[in-house]
C-alpha cells in the first residue's frame, strides 16, 4: 500500500502530461475542427496506452540513467514536483514539456542529495530540446510542401478531399498517440524504474513484466490527464501559433509522430548499429517542441507573416521556466520531505524503502498465470462492447426519428401558416371584390334612378310642350310657358348631382376636409365647397356654375375667404389652398 501511494506522484504526473503533451498529437486536428474533441480523446488515449506499455523501455532507461533516483520518498518528490509544474503551466494554457520538468527535478534531486548527474545523459536530452524541434521543421516542411504538390496534381473533389483529411488525421493521431506514450511514459514513471517488481504477467497473447505494469499504469493515468483535461492546451496549440487549415494539421501531427517514434526505436537504433552508424539516442523527446518546430516549419513555407509571434514567445518563455521551477520546487520540497516528515530521499538511510523493499522482494521472481482471467476479462470487455453499441445505435436511430419528427412537425407548421395565410390572402379578396361589386351595383342603381329620372322629366316636358301647342288662349299659353320655364331652371340647378360630386371628392380628400376645420373653423359651408373647387384647379366660369352664382360673385367669394384665410396680399389663393 504503501508502495502505491508513492507511486501516485507518478501517476498525477501522468495526468499532467495527459493534460498537456495531448495537445500535440490532436491539437492541430481539433483546433482546424476537422476531428471533434470528444473522438480525439479516445483514440489519443488507447494509443498512448499500447505505445507506453510496448516500447516504453528505451527511453525510461536512458532518463534513468541520468541519475537513478534509489529511494521510493525521493522518486514521490521528484515525480510530484515534475507535475505540479506541468499542471501550473497547463492552468495558463501554456504548452510546456513535462520532459523538461521531469529533467530540471531531477537535476534538483541530484543537488540536494549532492549525488553528480550524468552530464552526458544530460547533454543528450538537453540536445534533443534543440534537434528535436529542428527535426519536426525539416519533417514537416518537407511533408507540406509533398502534400500541396500532390494536392494539386491529383486535383481530388473537394467533398472527397475533406473525407479523406478525416481520415488520415485519425490515423496520424494514433500514430502519433503511440509515439507519445512509448517516448514520454520516461517522463511518468523513469523514476521508480529502479525499484520495480520482478514479476512477469502472461496473458496467453502477450506477458507484462514488473517495469510493463508500471508502464501500464503510466499510460492509463495519461489517457486520464487526456480525457478530463486536454481541451484547452489542444485549441492553444491548434489555433495560437498559425492559423492551420486540415491539411497543415495532418503534417504537424505525422511530423510530430515521427520525431518521437525516432528518439523512442530500440530497433531502429539496432539497425544504425549493425551497418556501423551511430546508435539514435533514446531519450524522452519534448513533444511540445517539436509540435511547435513543426508548425513554424509549416509557417516558413505559407509566409513568415502568418506566424503568430507573441504566442510563439509565451510558448518559448515556458520552456525556459519549466526545468528550472521544477529544479527548484524539488529541492525546497526534498528538504521538507527528509526533515519534517522524516523520509530518506536516497539510498544512504533505509527508513523510508525498507517498507517498500520488503513489497518488491515479495513480489520478485513471481510468475502469475492470466490466461484464464484474461480471456473472461476479453469477453466482458466483448460483451459491454456490444452492449455499448447496440445501445448507441438505438440512441442515434431515436434521435434520428426525432430529429425527422421535428422536421415533419416543423414542415407542418409552416403549411399550415401558409394555408392560413393564402385563406386570409383569399378572404380579403373576396372582400375587395364583394366592395367593387357593391360599388358596381351602387352605380348601376344611380344610373337606373338617372334614366328613369330623366325620362319622366322628358315625359312631363313633352306634356307640357303638348298642352302649349293645343291652347288658344294667349293668357293660359303665358302661363304654361312661365311653369315649364321654372321646371327648366330647377332641373338645370343639378342639386343631387352636385351633393354627389361633393361628396365623392371629400371622400377622396378627408384629410384635407379635416385640417381645413381644425385650422380654420370659422368657414362657411359655402366657402368650403369654394376651397374644394380652387383645389381642384378650376376657373372662376367654372365655380360660377358649379356654385350657381355669377363669375363676379365668385371674385367676391375668392376676397372673402383671403380674409378668413389671413393671407397677404401678394400670396396666390390657390396655390395656398393646394399647399395645405
Amino acid at each position: 500500500m504503501l508502495y502505491l501511494i508513492f507511486l501516485s506522484s507518478g501517476l498525477f504526473l501522468g495526468w499532467s502530461l495527459g493534460a498537456n503533451d495531448a495537445a500535440n498529437v490532436f491539437g492541430t486536428a481539433v483546433g482546424s475542427k476537422m476531428i471533434r474533441f470528444r473522438n480525439a480523446a479516445l483514440i489519443a488515449s488507447i494509443f498512448v496506452i499500447l505505445g507506453a506499455v510496448f516500447q516504453g523501455q528505451g527511453t525510461s532507461d536512458t532518463l534513468s540513467s541520468l541519475n537513478a533516483v534509489d529511494a521510493l520518498a525521493g522518486g514521490f518528490t521528484v515525480a510530484l514536483c515534475s507535475a505540479l509544474t506541468v499542471y501550473w503551466m497547463t492552468r495558463y494554457a501554456l504548452p510546456v514539456s513535462s520532459s523538461q520538468a521531469i529533467v530540471g527535478a531531477i537535476i534538483g534531486w541530484s543537488f540536494f542529495v549532492d549525488k553528480p548527474a550524468d552530464y552526458t545523459v544530460l547533454t543528450k536530452i538537453v540536445g534533443t530540446w534543440v534537434s528535436g524541434p529542428i527535426l519536426g521543421l525539416i519533417f514537416a516542411a518537407l511533408l507540406f510542401t509533398g502534400l500541396r504538390y500532390l494536392l494539386r496534381k491529383l486535383k481530388i473533389h473537394v467533398i472527397k478531399l475533406d473525407s479523406y483529411i478525416r481520415y488520415s488525421l485519425v490515423i496520424a493521431g494514433a500514430f502519433g498517440a503511440y509515439s507519445l506514450g512509448a517516448n514520454n511514459i520516461a517522463n511518468v514513471v523513469g523514476v521508480f524504474i529502479t525499484s520495480a517488481p520482478d514479476l512477469l504477467l502472461d496473458f496467453g497473447l502477450f506477458t507484462l513484466n514488473g517495469k510493463q505494469l508500471f508502464f501500464l499504469a503510466g499510460g492509463l493515468a495519461i489517457a486520464a490527464g487526456i480525457i478530463t483535461y486536454s481541451k484547452r492546451v489542444m485549441l492553444t496549440v491548434g489555433n495560437g501559433i498559425l492559423a492551420l487549415t486540415p491539411e497543415a494539421a495532418i503534417v504537424v501531427v505525422l511530423s510530430q509522430a515521427l520525431v518521437l517514434f525516432v528518439f523512442s526505436s530500440t530497433s531502429l537504433s539496432n539497425v544504425l548499429i549493425s551497418i556501423g552508424l551511430p546508435p539514435i539516442p533514446l531519450v524522452p523527446v519534448s513533444s511540445t517542441q517539436v509540435v511547435v518546430g513543426s508548425v513554424i516549419g509549416i509557417g516558413l513555407i505559407k509566409g513568415v507573416r502568418e506566424i503568430k509571434l507573441r504566442a510563439l514567445g509565451g510558448i518559448a518563455l515556458g520552456w525556459v521556466i519549466t526545468p528550472v521551477a521544477a529544479g527548484i520546487l524539488t529541492y525546497v520540497s526534498l528538504f521538507f520531505v527528509q526533515n519534517v516528515f522524516h523520509l530518506d530521499v536516497t539510498a544512504h538511510g533505509q527508513v523510508a524503502t525498507d517498507a517498500g523493499s520488503a513489497a518488491v522482494q515479495a513480489a520478485s521472481g513471481m510468475r502469475y498465470n492470466l490466461i484464464l482471467p484474461s480471456v473472461f476479462l476479453a469477453a466482458l470487455l466483448a460483451i459491454l462492447t456490444l452492449v455499448f453499441i447496440i445501445l448507441r445505435q438505438k440512441q442515434l436511430r431515436l434521435h434520428t426519428e426525432n430529429e425527422l419528427l421535428q422536421q415533419q412537425n416543423s414542415s407542418y407548421l409552416a403549411q399550415k401558416n401558409l394555408s392560413t395565410m393564402e385563406i386570409s390572402a383569399i378572404q380579403l379578396e373576396n372582400d375587395l371584390l364583394n366592395q367593387k361589386l357593391e360599388y358596381r351595383k351602387r352605380e348601376f342603381n344611380t344610373m337606373v334612378l338617372n334614366i328613369t329620372s330623366q325620362k319622366e322629366f322628358l315625359q312631363e316636358l313633352n306634356q307640357k310642350v303638348e298642352a302649349i301647342r293645343k291652347t288658344n288662349d294667349s293668357d293660359i299659353r303665358e302661363e304654361l310657358i312661365a311653369g315649364l320655364s321654372l321646371m327648366l331652371k330647377q332641373k338645370m340647378s343639378f342639386s343631387n348631382e352636385t351633393e354627389e360630386f361633393y361628396s365623392k371628392v371629400e371622400q377622396v380628400d378627408r384629410d384635407f376636409r379635416q385640417k381645413l376645420s381644425n385650422m380654420y373653423p370659422d368657414l362657411t359651408e359655402q366657402e368650403k365647397r369654394l376651397t374644394i373647387l380652387l383645389r381642384l384647379n378650376l376657373s372662376s366660369k367654372e365655380i360660377s356654375s358649379m356654385l350657381g352664382i355669377s363669375p363676379k360673385s365668385v371674385e367676391i367669394s375668392r376676397y372673402r375667404l383671403r380674409k378668413h384665410l389671413n393671407l397677404k396680399p401678394g400670396d396666390n389663393l390657390t396655390q395656398f389652398i393646394q399647399n395645405l
